[in-house]
């Protein structure tokens, strides 16, 4: 970081970009106060300042709900679209395949997602488009007054909603199966731990599905439910310690041998995991079913990077894009010659 001074004399400290952390904030949240989703967005806006990245070099997506007003609060110089409930990724993929220049971060929410949104998100992720895709976790529908959402658990009991007698969704187990490419959990509570994971995320080359626990405190904040502070403070169990390294920093890690994984991701950072109690492979697909399984069979709550393919193709990769972005080919570029159309059309009648 660096500092200039201002005609005011004051000192401001700026990035490699030349901007203050300021350039990075939105509009003041009108969420409630103490809502997890507020604590995402300072993280959004600290990890990004943290990465040197330009605003207007990201793209903001998302559908509807509480959380899907979060892109107001943080890159008010970017641009954004708020879409319909659960179409965000349509949204999305059609924007990065237009420019696959911008970094795309999609802010989705539990309702958004895992209900009308599932199919949507599938296909989002099997295609690996290279976009974040944050899920602010609460487990309710809280912009229509606290229906129980997929991933609210059996046996929850909410004021005028009665008891739900569902199975819930497990968003993770759903990205790892449908074979996402980076797939990350962790917890509103942690702030230091999201904002690794959206750093981390905003380097890989392929779909990063983030899974936040975000408290709700009107609707769902109850001791004993599983997406309340109390209780995610509480059976919180994280995998490893977790540290980004920009490419040009030089690695300084003073861990034992054999006690930390480094990931390199496509870009040249890194991100170090140091284990904690347990013996875990973050490259290992299987290895990360197995322990979400085992989270949900002791109600634990695993939070961490819990999976990461660095090899897969992204989707734009898949396509073979030009350098240029398909949105700034001149007219040249695109239409076809009228020869070309000619002989075309001579294959076919």
């Amino acid at each position: 970081m660096s500092e200039q001074t201002t005609s005011t004399n004051s000192r401001i400290q700026v990035n490699l970009a030349g901007l203050s952390k300021s350039d990075y904030r939105g509009n003041p949240s009108t969420l409630c106060q103490g809502c997890g989703h507020n604590s995402i967005s300072s993280q959004i806006v600290s990890a990004c300042y943290e990465l040197d990245l330009v605003p207007e070099d990201v793209v903001k997506f998302s559908g509807i709900g509480c959380s899907s007003k979060s892109p107001t609060y943080f890159l008010n110089r970017s641009f954004g679209f708020n879409g319909l409930h659960g179409r965000m990724p349509s949204l999305a993929t059609g924007a990065l395949l237009a420019d696959h220049t911008l970094k795309g971060l999609g802010v989705s929410g539990d309702g958004d997602t895992a209900s009308i949104g599932m199919g949507q998100f599938k296909h989002v992720v099997r295609r690996n488009m290279r976009l974040v895709y944050i899920v602010e976790n609460n487990g309710v529908y809280g912009l229509t007054k606290g229906q129980f959402s997929a991933t609210a658990e059996a046996g929850l009991t909410l004021k005028n909603q009665g008891t739900n007698p569902y199975m819930p969704v497990d968003i993770a187990w759903e990205a790892l199966v449908g074979h996402a490419t980076f797939v990350a959990r962790s917890f509103a509570g942690d702030p230091k731990q999201v904002k690794e994971l959206i750093k981390a995320a905003l380097s890989h080359k392929g779909v990063a599905v983030l899974d936040i626990i975000s408290p709700c405190v009107t609707f769902n904040n109850q001791d004993s439910a599983t997406h309340s502070y109390a209780w995610g403070k509480n059976h919180e169990i994280a995998l490893h310690e977790l540290a980004y390294v920009p490419p040009a920093d030089e690695i300084m890690v003073e861990y034992d041998e054999g006690q930390d994984v480094e990931v390199t991701m496509h870009d040249g950072s890194s991100i170090v995991l140091r284990k904690l109690e347990r013996d875990y492979d973050p490259t290992d697909r299987m290895a990360a079913i197995r322990v979400l399984e085992e989270a949900n069979a002791c109600n634990c709550l695993l939070t961490g990077l819990i999976y990461i393919d660095t090899l897969q193709p992204s989707m734009t990769e898949i396509y073979n894009l030009p350098e240029t972005p398909l949105n700034r080919l001149p007219e040249s570029r695109i239409r076809p010659a009228p020869e070309t159309i000619q002989r075309v059309n001579d294959l076919m009648f």
